[in-house]
């Protein structure tokens, strides 16, 4: 791989940023975003960035298959960050980080592979309108639902939902995964979705 040392001293300077944060004292998200909006002090943006680049890579080594490409994907997310952040009201940074990095990939499949963009589109689609609704950090209410209303659904189609939105599985993953036929797959999830969708709203809502 002839960019892994880019890739590692990347990877080496967030964590000296790191590093430099005071002895005992823990940063929430927020705290850090906060601070970088306000000093644009390339430290506090480090030192949040580094704690999701393994989750970044991830994410663009599914999509862009090659190591290369992911780990360039990696650096210049993190130069995109510097003035994106800026333009937007953020309140939940690992979720709009994981929408920045996942349109990043979007624009690079779609301006080098047509085939591989209407894909990779109709799986973002898929699951971005979706995702919001299972996002149950910092919720126990809707966690308590999720977990309530997972248990009701059909075993073909809770399968298919928790590989694909929760273990980030493509359609062809999910089918060599359980054996299911591509078709199906789409159908448990959509179906999935919707039975998901209507009880979790009526478990809130109640």
């Amino acid at each position: 791989m002839r960019r892994n040392g880019k890739f590692h001293k990347s990877f080496c300077t967030f964590a000296k940023i790191m590093d430099k944060k005071p002895s005992g004292v823990f940063w929430s998200d927020d705290e850090l975003l906060r601070q970088f909006v306000q000093t644009a002090d390339q430290e506090f943006l480090g030192q949040l960035y580094s704690r999701y680049v393994p989750l970044v890579y991830g994410l663009c080594l599914k999509y862009l298959k090659q190591t290369e490409d992911a780990e360039d994907a990696v650096t210049n997310i993190y130069e995109e960050l510097t003035w994106k952040i800026h333009k937007y009201h953020i309140e939940n940074f690992k979720t709009w980080l994981y929408s920045v990095a996942k349109n990043h990939c979007f624009q690079l499949l779609r301006r080098e592979n047509k085939t591989i963009f209407e894909e990779f589109d109709h799986q973002v689609m898929e699951s971005d309108a979706f995702e919001n609704l299972i996002d149950v950090e910092d919720d126990q209410e809707k966690e308590s639902a999720l977990k309530y209303c997972m248990g009701t659904l059909p075993e073909e189609q809770r399968q298919c939902i928790v590989h694909f939105f929760f273990e980030d599985c493509s359609y062809a993953d999910i089918a060599e995964k359980t054996g299911f036929e591509l078709n199906k797959v789409k159908s448990y999830i959509q179906n999935g979705k919707r039975n998901l969708k209507i009880c979790i709203l009526k478990r809130i809502n109640q």
